[in-house]
């Protein structure tokens, strides 16, 4: 029941009250604010299964965004597609690059991996941006369709906002699940200790490269939101400076933690936005903020720790009957 009421709570003030509020703020600038945030949601969530949850300091993680962007881009302006299949398609073809590109890097730990990562990204931005037959280099892909549907709905602001919003929760519902479920503890013992957990009878490099591939998959979705929401895309939109903002916005919010990625990325997209006023100073509040959170909160503002607590008082009867059904049988 208590889930119950915090989902229906949650949905309304996304799908409701958010846009009653915008709308009365401002309308066109704000949403896409909002949007630019529900786009940057949904890749530090996808971020977060890597970093937060399996321990894999991914630094590279801009250019699978970078692919499902220019995947969506090229389908929807060369074979004239809709948004409902760009999308999907940018997932899983990101996810399939995202797993032959690490397979050689899964047997790496720590900052080995980070630094192939790095490489990875960098060679994804490279190619976007010198393959100018295919991609069109730096001049970037323009006239992107908008989300629209013939007799439906058109492409605008809205639109595009209630587009992120659903898919940012559809996101947000299916990673929650994977990161707080017996999968998720599979993958947190990895993070822990990959050597005890493959002596526990884990298969550790296929935990990797599952929660890697689905990390890419959602960050495919993610640059194709990006592609039809902005109706332009270029190789200065997935550089190494893109993946650094995903990594702070876990570190701010709290690695691991699926209501902490939300929130980094709200402060670090949305609080420059609110502050503008104040000219160039805004970025000195930015980072002090950042400065001081992480002082301060090391584990992060809404930390894994915390997060967990919740979702076992939530869950906690649901899976004391799983383990008496199991116990029984």
């Amino acid at each position: 029941m208590r889930r119950l009421i915090s989902i229906s709570i949650l949905l309304l003030a996304v799908l409701l009250v958010l846009p009653g509020v915008l709308s009365a703020v401002g309308g066109g600038y704000w949403f896409r604010v909002t949007t630019t945030i529900g786009v940057f949601s949904i890749l530090t969530m996808s971020a977060n299964l890597i970093t937060g949850t399996t321990g894999l300091m991914s630094l590279g993680h801009a250019g699978f965004y970078g692919i499902g962007a220019y995947t969506t881009a090229l389908l929807a302006t060369k074979l004239h597609w809709p948004f409902f299949l760009t999308l999907p398609v940018a997932g899983v073809v990101t996810a399939v690059f995202g797993i032959l590109l690490a397979l050689p890097t899964m047997r790496l730990i720590g900052i080995y991996f980070a630094v192939a990562t790095l490489g990875l990204g960098e060679i994804i931005h490279v190619t976007l941006l010198n393959w100018v037959d295919f991609t069109r280099g730096p001049m970037g892909i323009s006239a992107i369709p908008g989300i629209s549907l013939d007799g439906l709905f058109s492409a605008s602001d809205i639109t595009n906002y209630y587009a992120v919003a659903i898919i940012a929760l559809l996101a947000a519902l299916v990673l929650g699940r994977l990161t707080h479920s017996y999968y998720g503890n599979a993958l947190r013992a990895v993070r822990e200790d990959d050597q005890c957990a493959a002596s526990m009878g884990l298969n550790v490099v296929g935990l990797k490269i599952q929660s890697f591939a689905f990390a890419c998959f959602f960050a495919g979705v993610a640059g194709g939101l990006w592609a039809h929401t902005t109706g332009y895309i270029s190789p200065g939109d997935f550089r190494f400076s893109e993946s650094i903002l995903i990594l702070a916005m876990m570190v701010v919010g709290g690695l691991g933690s699926i209501p902490g990625a939300v929130l980094g990325a709200v402060i670090l997209l949305g609080l420059p936005e609110v502050l503008r006023p104040i000219g160039d100073y805004r970025m000195i509040v930015v980072g002090a903020v950042m400065f001081f959170s992480i002082l301060f909160l090391p584990r992060g503002l809404l930390g894994e720790t915390s997060v967990l607590s919740v979702v076992r008082r939530q869950f906690g009867l649901a899976w004391d009957r799983t383990l008496n059904l199991g116990w029984r049988q």
